[in-house]
């Protein structure tokens, strides 16, 4: 059985923080299966968590000084509340890594105590009905689980309430720059180049930092003024910080550009920062699969139209 510790290490500090800006994330995961934290007997609570090493590391952080069983899904590096909604961290799995650890060997209760972001994934009775073990969902967050033990197993309001702080939002900013950028820091360097080669080394830098700035808009910004933007969705959000963005660099920093270049501009602007904007739903608690669909029916139609219709404007531009 492997025993783990609950203090983090500097190694497991530096390597959430490189997962925060997308270095080695997708391979940042644990083996799935049981773990002893501490000297865990047989009456010890068994703790399900996710495979993915972020959420694993919090975890264990949280019941520092206490004994314990930590049951790990295989959810293929993804937290808890996004492999609930994707279905991995779900009924079938938890059931299998159950029956695979010998789990009703190791303790003698039948409890097993979940993250409450992991209810949408799992049904309860199945579980029970297949291994023998009830579910109880503890708390939102972990670092409740030891104020959770101490009352006896009794979440409390505070425990249930779900926040997305500033900070809670500008944490999760860093990955979604650094992939948008994976992707569109080589389109700026086209775009320096063209504009410089046309029109002088001005232009080229103004290009290239009006794409980098809206990209920063749509990752960065929306997220950090979620809660003050007008609107309910996330694209409409978007929008407004890349109208805001896109418009003043039209007024200001277009340098020689013609009303119809520019008109262009503002409108592939602003579908960039609207379209990280509406990428950032996959970071919030708050949205379901149905309405980040709903959304994405009306709004991706949208942002190919105004795209179109910038390319359209260039081509005029370039003909006149």
């Amino acid at each position: 059985m492997p025993r783990i510790a609950t203090r983090l290490r500097f190694a497991d500090r530096l390597g959430s923080w490189k997962a925060r800006w997308a270095i080695g994330r997708d391979t940042y995961i644990v083996p799935p299966g049981l773990y002893a934290l501490g000297s865990p007997d047989e009456d010890a609570p068994v703790i399900v968590t996710a495979n993915y090493k972020m959420s694993y590391d919090i975890v264990r952080a949280a019941l520092d000084g206490r004994d314990a069983w930590l049951l790990v899904l295989e959810t293929y590096g993804i937290n808890v509340w996004c492999a609930a909604g994707k279905g991995t961290f779900g009924t079938d799995e938890l059931i299998r890594r159950v029956k695979q650890s010998g789990l009703e060997r190791v303790v003698t209760h039948r409890t097993l105590l979940l993250p409450i972001l992991g209810a949408p994934g799992v049904a309860a009775h199945e579980v029970a009905k297949a291994t023998g073990f009830r579910v109880t969902y503890a708390a939102i967050r972990a670092t409740d689980l030891l104020a959770y033990l101490d009352r006896g197993r009794v979440t409390t309001p505070a425990m249930h309430s779900l926040t997305f702080s500033l900070w809670e939002r500008l944490i999760l900013t860093p990955v979604e720059l650094v992939q948008a950028l994976k992707i569109l820091l080589p389109v700026a360097l086209v775009l320096l180049l063209v504009g410089w080669l046309s029109a002088g080394l001005s232009l080229g830098v103004s290009l290239a930092v009006a794409l980098l700035g809206a990209v920063v808009c749509g990752t960065v910004i929306a997220p950090a003024l979620l809660p003050w933007l007008p609107g309910v969705r996330f694209a409409v959000k978007g929008t407004i910080v890349g109208l805001l963005w896109s418009g003043g660099w039209a007024l200001w920093g277009a340098g020689s550009l013609g009303p119809a270049a520019r008109l262009g501009a503002v409108l592939a602007l602003t579908v960039v920062t609207a379209y990280y904007a509406l990428n950032f739903t996959g970071s919030t608690p708050f949205t379901s699969r149905s309405g980040v669909r709903k959304e994405m029916t009306s709004a991706l139609p949208a942002m190919a139209s105004a795209l179109a219709a910038a390319v359209l404007l260039w081509g005029w531009a370039a003909l006149s």
